[in-house]
């Protein structure tokens, strides 16, 4: 997803709040982090996450995949203890 984007290098997915709380989180593209975003790289993946969106999402896995006509779709759960 991030391979044509302006610099693919620094680019990632960037998961942020919508407002004050944490009941709404809208994921985009981003060719780079915000100031305060965490950033966690795995398996050549980059994830950008603002402060409430890492605090949510402390405890969390993030998958991704892909179907036959190239649909993205992400999947939250919880961590394995």
């Amino acid at each position: 997803m991030t391979a044509s984007a302006p610099e693919p290098a620094q680019s990632g997915i960037r998961i942020s709040s919508q407002g004050e709380g944490a009941n709404s989180l809208t994921l985009s593209l981003a060719n780079a982090p915000e100031p305060a975003d965490e950033v966690v790289e795995a398996e050549g993946a980059r994830v950008y996450l603002d402060p409430v969106a890492a605090t949510v999402l402390e405890d969390k896995s993030l998958d991704a995949g892909a179907d036959d006509q190239g649909s993205v779709s992400f999947l939250v759960t919880d961590q394995p203890v």
